[in-house]
């Protein structure tokens, strides 16, 4: 199962979320979205976990928990719409 994590302070790592979401089953990966100029965070991640019982209870347990000092926002994760962000625009 894919969970959405938004919100993050920026000093989050990969190994931190991994960490964060261990407590609840196994995480097959736990990925910090960076900018791909300044390689800084943007604040939100993806963490896979092998079971979706494991990540649906990830998820109601984190949801809205304060992590260093901000309130994380935690979700299964939605699959972007194919064919690119412009693909609804009507000129």
């Amino acid at each position: 199962m894919k969970i959405y994590i938004g919100n993050l302070d920026y000093e989050t790592t990969n190994e931190s979320l991994q960490e964060l979401f261990a407590e609840f089953g196994n995480v097959e990966s736990a990925n910090i979205i960076t900018d791909r100029n300044s390689g800084k965070s943007k604040g939100f991640g993806f963490v896979e976990m092998s079971e979706k019982s494991e990540g649906i209870k990830a998820i109601s347990k984190l949801n809205g928990k304060e992590i260093n000092g901000r309130e994380i926002k935690v979700n299964e994760s939605v699959p972007k719409p194919s064919g690119g962000s412009n693909q609804n625009r009507r000129w």
